[in-house]
């Protein structure tokens, strides 16, 4: 709450829809109640009602609580409002802003006062944002009837981050995502987050409805994994094409109303959040959906660890894992016909001394190693990966940008993909040689080092008259005291 209020007094707009399972469970239990579930959705009967009203209220208020005393700074100033002082206290409005109807009775299971989220106020939420408050979406939403009924958060949530059009959704769990290798994945497309909720959907009930709602057949790739060939690794490019759209149409609710045969979706809760035997798979179907729905990104971070938020959102790497529609937008392994482009971003930083020179036949041989970024038919940005596998590490180079396009963070994108690709080729080390641009690498976390650190077959070709000095980066070590589980792992 404090780093909230912190980000708030430097103008970031905030949405909270704060979850309450885990109150409720603990309310039923002191009162010799059972929590019972249908699939993802809590079965909320009278007593589940009262428990979930009293924990909604409790929620709210200490939030409120925690918000009131401002930023820890006192002394904050507030972004971008000269000789104005941050007041003591933040602005805290919450309110009846969700709209439910109840879930009625699904497969056989009547779900009492279980609502479906079917209206988020959009004007009178975007209203106290611009009143400078910090807004309080409850999960407990309100009938046509007048009565009170108990949504599922990550539906509020999702359909709140849809109808207000946020920039970001920031989900707050319990651990890491981790990859294959046992690291934290800090970065995927919506493509990869896409893939990876297909190939193991039948292990979540949320993931198989996404694949529903998405569709089956709509997203065709050409596989981005690693493939041996002739005894070599190389990344094969993918293209990534869909036509959906996600939805979330005030007083009808998702899809417009279609839904996914009266099922919503996107609630997470039940046995499968309880057990987390998929590891964060439901979170990664609602990012990827809303993602789908024109969210530009969404973090999940695990709120066991002190200063989590700030970590993600203003260090290089984050603390969580972001999944974003446009991360990678354009990257792509380099073709034939990039090589003009490729040549004409290259030529002024090898004449310039920067960059070694290569011919053009030593280009063209090196091609498929190289990486580009495309924006509208023109090649931005590349760079190259020569992988080592014998030595586990490999060597990036011609990392370029065009000058017009330089300055937004083309070279950053750059090499979280070259990073990406050498993890995927199972490469535990990159190295570099420069002359002019070690600044630049050392704020990017490569560390200066002797040439018997080069691998004995580059070193070999190094040309010693350029006098260039030897970076190296060790990517991020496996993680020790987990348990991997279907390419996720749980503490």
């Amino acid at each position: 709450m404090q780093d909230i209020s912190l980000l708030h007094g430097l103008g970031i707009k905030f949405v909270l829809v704060p979850g309450t399972h885990v109150q409720i469970d603990k309310l039923l239990a002191d009162r010799g109640k059972k929590a019972n579930y249908g699939g993802r959705y809590r079965i909320t009967d009278s007593d589940s009602l009262d428990a979930a009203m009293e924990a909604a209220g409790r929620i709210r208020l200490t939030i409120e609580a925690k918000l009131s005393p401002g930023p820890p700074m006192l002394d904050l100033r507030r972004h971008g409002v000269n000789g104005r002082w941050h007041e003591i206290s933040d602005n805290v409005a919450s309110g009846n802003f969700l709209g439910a109807k109840r879930r009625g009775v699904v497969g056989g299971i009547d779900y009492g006062f279980t609502g479906e989220v079917k209206k988020i106020d959009v004007s009178r939420i975007k209203e106290r944002l611009d009143r400078d408050s910090i807004v309080v979406v409850s999960n407990m939403g309100y009938s046509s009837s007048g009565e009170v009924l108990n949504c599922n958060t990550y539906e509020v949530a999702t359909a709140c981050a849809l109808a207000i059009e946020a920039d970001k959704l920031i989900c707050v769990v319990d651990g890491q995502i981790y990859d294959e290798h046992g690291r934290v994945n800090r970065f995927m497309s919506i493509e990869e987050a896409d893939m990876l909720i297909r190939t193991r959907a039948k292990q979540s009930e949320t993931a198989a409805n996404y694949v529903k709602v998405v569709g089956e057949e709509d997203i065709s790739y050409a596989h981005n994994f690693p493939i041996k060939e002739e005894k070599e690794q190389v990344w094969v490019g993918r293209d990534f094409v869909s036509d959906y759209t996600a939805s979330f149409r005030n007083g009808v609710g998702f899809n417009n109303g279609n839904g996914l045969s009266g099922e919503q979706g996107f609630a997470i809760g039940g046995a499968e959040r309880l057990s987390r035997s998929n590891g964060y798979l439901s979170e990664l179907a609602a990012a990827a959906y809303v993602c789908h729905g024109g969210v530009q990104r969404v973090h999940i971070i695990d709120g066991t660890v002190g200063g989590s938020l700030l970590l993600e959102l203003f260090t290089r790497d984050g603390a969580g894992t972001l999944i974003a529609r446009d991360m990678y937008e354009g990257t792509r392994t380099a073709r034939e016909e990039d090589f003009s482009g490729i040549r004409k971003i290259l030529r002024p930083l090898e004449e310039s001394g920067v960059l070694v020179q290569r011919t053009d036949e030593e280009l063209l041989e090196a091609l498929k190693s190289f990486i580009v970024v495309e924006r509208d038919g023109s090649i931005i940005a590349c760079a190259a990966l020569f992988p080592f596998f014998e030595d586990k590490s490999g060597e990036v180079a011609a990392i370029a940008v065009s000058e017009e396009c330089r300055g937004q963070g083309q070279g950053d994108k750059l090499l979280d993909y070259v990073e990406k690709k050498a993890l995927s080729l199972g490469l535990e080390k990159i190295f570099l040689l420069t002359t002019r641009t070690a600044d630049w690498f050392v704020r990017r976390g490569f560390k200066e080092c002797s040439v018997e650190s080069i691998p004995v077959k580059r070193r070999k070709r190094i040309n010693l008259s350029r006098g260039s000095k030897y970076y190296i980066k060790r990517l991020q070590p496996a993680e020790i005291g987990h348990m991997a589980a279907n390419n996720f792992a749980l503490k």
